[in-house]
């Protein structure tokens, strides 16, 4: 897993795709995450805030299989990818924000989750796990969940979507 939005845009391509020896004075070889991530799933949150720039060497890997570590040849990986982000990529493409071969590489199999205030109904079933999850964090046992609980949470458009709810439920819990 990498949150593209996390990583200073000077890092996100070692992070990404790692660093050759012999690459820059100074700096130690070392894998990136999508080295350490073959044979299985990478998974790329907030793929949107991924810098223009590094976008043509990410569609080389997810096209050819090859990667190619700053100051290194390029050399096979196999991965799946599954990609995040909570822009409406098909616009920023259309806008220029985002390469648009990018962004039909990733959508070969799309998924829209809506925003937590248009699926209330999802929000006892998510708010029942997070309970016993933060609780069995916290070392307490879980809470039972109240009918005011359920209205108060329900009424609550909840803009931050479940990172809100998660930091709401652990607060609570704690």
């Amino acid at each position: 897993v990498v949150n593209c939005a996390a990583l200073p845009a000077e890092l996100v391509e070692a992070e990404l795709f790692g660093v050759a020896r012999g690459a820059a004075t100074g700096v130690a070889a070392r894998d990136g995450a999508l080295r350490r991530a073959d044979g299985g799933t990478f998974f790329l949150d907030e793929v949107g805030e991924l810098p223009i720039a590094l976008q043509p060497k990410l569609l080389r890997v997810l096209e050819s299989g090859e990667l190619a570590p700053l100051g290194g040849p390029p050399a096979a990986v196999d991965l799946r990818f599954v990609a995040a982000t909570n822009r409406d990529l098909r616009a920023e493409a259309e806008a220029g924000r985002f390469r648009p071969d990018l962004y039909f590489r990733l959508a070969a199999f799309s998924l829209h989750l809506p925003p937590l205030r248009d699926r209330r109904e999802d929000l006892p079933a998510l708010l029942g796990a997070l309970v016993e999850r933060c609780s069995r964090d916290a070392g307490r046992e879980p809470a039972g969940l109240s009918l005011r609980l359920l209205e108060r949470i329900s009424a609550y458009p909840w803009p931050g979507n479940l990172r809100e709810l998660r930091n709401a439920i652990e607060r609570a819990v704690i």
